[in-house]
């Protein structure tokens, strides 16, 4: 007997189709913000959750960039998250003076995203924006605060 890859899943809250409509409309509007930019921004993606939405996001982005990977752990050995979260790869490129745009997969509690924009911060870099995927703003626990001129893209909520 077969069982299908999807037959766990109670119900599909967005098709295919609209998440790439959604993620094709949040790389205009950074194309739009960043287009005139003297440097472009580096996009930073948290692994592993968000690569496959930075990979369909940066392809869809209309100038020159770079990327890079930074991952952070706060689940310890569970689910739950023990909020202290901890840089547990670093990234290789130099973000200083540059606007970083964070990838996130899901932003929940705020407990990672904070501990990740303040590790941008004390590696200098002009400013920190957020693109998340999935933001779940009732299950926020720290307020997140953004660097520079930054800003909070979503895709759905």
């Amino acid at each position: 007997m077969s069982m299908s890859l999807d037959s766990h899943i109670e119900k599909v809250l967005w098709t295919q189709d609209q998440i790439l409509d959604r993620v094709a409309q949040i790389a205009s509007q950074i194309t739009l913000d960043f287009k005139a930019a003297p440097d472009p921004p580096l996009f930073v993606g948290v692994a592993t959750g968000a690569f496959l939405f930075l990979a369909d996001l940066v392809k869809r982005v209309q100038f020159p960039l770079f990327v890079d990977l930074v991952r952070a752990q706060s689940y310890g050995s569970g689910t739950l998250s023990n909020g202290a979260p901890s840089i547990s790869l670093d990234l290789k490129l130099d973000v200083k003076g540059k606007h970083v745009i964070l990838v996130e997969d899901i932003v929940d509690t705020g407990c990672t995203l904070s501990c990740l924009i303040e590790h941008l911060e004390a590696k200098g870099v002009s400013s920190v924006s957020i693109c998340a995927f999935l933001d779940k703003p009732t299950r926020r626990k720290v307020h997140i605060k953004l660097v520079g001129d930054g800003k909070f893209y979503k895709g759905f909520e």
